[in-house]
């Protein structure tokens, strides 16, 4: 596994990428949690907006943009 630094920009856009495309397919947003558990990561609800996180030890790697619902 590697590690995503904070200052790694190009790792959060394609981390980004990857959520926002498994939010696209996923039918509810349980199945999206669910499906992001598969690659390693979790979302976490803050009062900034939703936060994604490493699986197991819940390391913060960015703030999810806004997604139109």
């Amino acid at each position: 596994m590697s590690i995503i630094t904070n200052k790694d920009e190009f790792a959060h856009a394609r981390i980004v990428d990857l959520v926002t495309r498994e939010r696209e397919i996923a039918l509810s947003r349980r199945e999206w949690k669910h499906r992001l558990a598969g690659y390693g990561f979790s979302i976490r609800e803050t009062d900034a907006g939703d936060m994604v996180e490493t699986l197991p030890h819940r390391t913060e790697v960015c703030v999810l943009p806004s997604i139109a619902a």
